[in-house]
């Protein structure tokens, strides 16, 4: 797997997270982050239960440039190698 760094934010303390990175290989996006408290993950549970093998993170606002850069480089990475596009 190849993660292509995007950004982290720049008011984290010790510079450690969160981060956006995107998927070489199917452009995913992937997110480094707060995983959600208690409160958070209630809150989430009146759309549906969280599995086992999911969990929330949390991504400050701030983050929003980084996060809309991370989509355009895996829009234009997925339309470029999409042989139905173009």
């Amino acid at each position: 797997m190849q993660l292509r760094f995007i950004g982290k934010d720049p008011e984290s303390q010790g510079g450690n997270c969160p981060t956006v990175l995107v998927d070489e290989e199917n452009f995913d996006l992937v997110f480094q982050g707060t995983r959600g408290d208690q409160e958070t993950t209630a809150a989430a549970g009146r759309f549906g239960p969280l599995p086992d093998h999911e969990l929330l993170v949390r991504i400050p606002a701030r983050m929003v440039p980084l996060i809309r850069k991370a989509c355009d480089v895996a829009e234009r990475k997925g339309l470029q190698d999409d042989p139905g596009v173009g």
